[in-house]
């Protein structure tokens, strides 16, 4: 049986092969790995330990200066949903993404690498730019 094509790994591996190289300094980034098939039982199980349907491929902190009241350094929360070009996010991930917006973190969805690589640069994330 062949291999389904899954072009949303590809891009979260060069992701964070951009994170690898030209992270920022106070930047930690992760992938929580919280999607896939599983039985009733596991599935049951793995919501009672807290996983959430809809965790952003991408999940990064970073300390920052309260951009209010200036005291710091004080942890910033941002989430990046990966999608390839054409692709749409889940009910579950949006929810999610709002989730993280309402409490004041950032969170985006990102259509290819490129758009992805521009939005980790604009929040900081990242050194340089891609041109």
């Amino acid at each position: 049986m062949p291999r389904r094509a899954r072009p949303e790994d590809q891009i979260q591996r060069a992701v964070f092969q951009h994170f690898r190289q030209r992270a920022e300094p106070g930047v930690t980034a992760w992938h929580t790995p919280s999607g896939g098939y599983r039985n009733p039982i596991e599935a049951k199980i793995f919501k009672g330990l807290g996983v959430v349907p809809g965790v952003s491929d991408v999940l990064a902190i970073k300390a920052t200066d309260c951009p209010h009241c200036g005291y710091g350094p004080l942890p910033m929360v941002y989430a990046l949903e990966l999608k390839a070009p054409g692709g749409r996010a889940s009910e579950a991930q949006m929810q999610f993404i709002h989730s993280v917006n309402d409490v004041g973190g950032c969170s985006v969805v990102a259509f290819g690498l490129d758009e992805a690589l521009r939005c980790l640069e604009a929040w900081r994330l990242l050194k340089g730019h891609v041109s």
